[in-house]
């Protein structure tokens, strides 16, 4: 009977081991995976040499018509069972599916043949050890006397550590022997909590403003920042990049929104700046140093120049406005006498600094400068007049064409590498660089700037941060990640299994020894 009971919960188990099997067979093909590594049994170890759909099929065939949800009368229980079987992994598997930068690649591939060596040598020891515990009892049970004893009480030990190791070892990735054993395939079953405790370890311990404020201040980022920036080829190197970035960002600006921002920005601030009392100051300075007078000066000789080449339209203008009685003559006559009075009043307003004019021309600008700071009504018709200049289109055409201007420049100047923009950049990056390397205030102010920005980042943000890591993580596939972890680690957790044989047989033989001298 209880043989009976025993062979039952065998089979039971082997037939949940089995459902599992095809469930995650299932959820492969949902996700288009299709390798044969996600129905393997967690001991054993990866076949290159099979198929993906091979695997399947010999996996449905070994749960038989009913348990495989064929059309045999225990179809319908046999689908009911592993869909409440494999419910809980369901979950599981519901989330994101693996990232493309997590794939298992070719050389994990070579890092998992590495491992599949030391698990060799790790089981070969093993078998090393069981042979001498044979050999040392077999001889011991023949009537040797003295070191078969002490032979066998290691070996035993030995075995003992070594399957102990491998039962830890193995448990990490799979079920060792397949067997639902509680706490094991602990990567695959809590690869998500684990994550989390990645992501919360990270955050307590890496990322508090205390570890960061430390860091940045023992690295000396102002130092080495201002000995590196002094050296010329590295100031070029900035200088160039700056350049490349000033280009980029004007050439992915477009002309019409940064003209709109421009004019509508120029017009705004003209508009409400009052320009009377400002032009009233400018221009009694400009009185008050006579620099009006070269102004002057140029317009007597021009109009000088202009009288003498256009006499005869100055006194045909006269005769042309002489009423029509007049004799001719008497037209002509007057003509003459306008030209040349005029023409003698600007020769002399020309060749006299004191000519009265002169004197009349700076007391009209000093009144009117005067009444631009002070009179209401000259400083109402300078603002309407300043609004129509504003408003008429041409103004504004002018106003946006300045950025297109401005534009051609820059690009000109940061493309030319001896223009004066770019000279002028690495003499104050160098600049700059010479006085952080030698001023130890400067680089404590920086390096203060630095932390200050790296705390608050990493205090305002390490929700987020950490959460990058656990979401990641979760993100992984619970097998693949389980195998790429086995490919890079499991090599050295190899030696565990052979150091636990080596100590576990050097502690039996101690164990024994004492045993030995304590009972005579």
């Amino acid at each position: 009977m209880r043989t009976s009971r025993g062979r039952g919960a065998r089979g039971r188990l082997a037939r949940v081991d089995r459902l599992e099997r095809v469930e995650r067979v299932e959820r492969m093909e949902r996700t288009g995976s299709g390798e044969q590594d996600a129905v393997q049994q967690p001991g054993d170890e990866p076949d290159s040499g099979g198929t993906g759909s091979g695997t399947r099929t010999d996996a449905r065939k070994e749960l038989g018509p009913g348990m495989a949800g064929g059309t045999g009368p225990g179809a319908g229980k046999g689908a009911g069972a592993g869909k409440g079987a494999g419910s809980e992994k369901e979950s599981r598997s519901s989330g994101p599916g693996p990232l493309a930068s997590f794939a298992y690649t070719a050389a994990d591939e070579e890092k998992q043949r590495g491992v599949r060596r030391m698990k060799l040598t790790a089981t070969g020891l093993l078998l090393l050890v069981a042979l001498v515990y044979v050999l040392a009892t077999w001889a011991e049970h023949s009537g040797v006397k003295g070191w078969p004893g002490y032979v066998a009480a290691a070996a035993e030990a030995g075995m003992v550590g070594a399957l102990a190791d491998w039962f830890a070892v193995t448990a990490l990735f799979r079920r060792p022997l397949g067997l639902p054993i509680p706490h094991t395939a602990i990567i695959p079953t809590k690869k998500d909590q684990l994550g989390q405790s990645l992501g919360s370890f990270v955050g307590e311990n890496f990322l508090s403003g205390d570890v960061i404020r430390d860091r940045i201040h023992a690295l000396g980022v102002g130092r080495r920042v201002g000995a590196w920036l002094s050296e010329p080829a590295h100031a070029d190197r900035v200088t160039a990049e700056l350049a490349t970035a000033l280009r980029g960002a004007l050439t992915v600006l477009r002309d019409s929104d940064v003209q709109a921002v421009v004019g509508e920005a120029i017009t705004r601030r003209a508009n409400a700046a009052e320009v009377g009392p400002g032009l009233g100051k400018m221009l009694e300075r400009v009185v008050e140093d006579g620099g009006h007078r070269k102004v002057v000066d140029l317009v007597c000789v021009r109009a000088h120049d202009w009288l003498v080449e256009h006499g005869d339209s100055v006194m045909d203008a006269v005769q042309g406005g002489a009423p029509g009685w007049t004799p001719r003559f008497v037209d002509k006559r007057v003509g003459e006498r306008v030209y040349k009075e005029l023409l003698r009043f600007v020769t002399e307003m020309r060749d006299m600094p004191g000519h009265p004019a002169r004197g009349s021309i700076d007391t009209f600008l000093t009144d009117f400068a005067a009444d631009l700071q002070s009179d209401s009504d000259t400083r109402a018709r300078v603002e309407r007049l300043k609004s129509e200049i504003l408003g008429r289109g041409e103004v504004q055409d002018v106003i946006a064409s300045a950025w297109s201007s401005v534009r051609t420049m820059i690009l000109a100047a940061a493309e030319d590498e001896r223009s004066e923009l770019r000279l002028r950049a690495r003499a104050s990056l160098m600049s700059l660089g010479a006085k952080l390397a030698s001023d130890e205030r400067l680089q404590g102010k920086l390096d203060g700037w630095l932390e200050d920005a790296a705390v608050y980042v990493v205090t305002t943000y390490r929700a987020e941060i950490t959460s990058l890591i656990s979401e990641t993580v979760a993100s992984w596939d619970a097998d693949q990640t389980s195998k790429k972890i086995e490919a890079h680690i499991g090599r050295d957790l190899q030696f565990i299994r052979i150091n636990g044989t080596v100590v576990g047989a050097l502690a039996g033989l101690a164990i024994h020894t004492v045993s030995r001298a304590l009972g005579g």
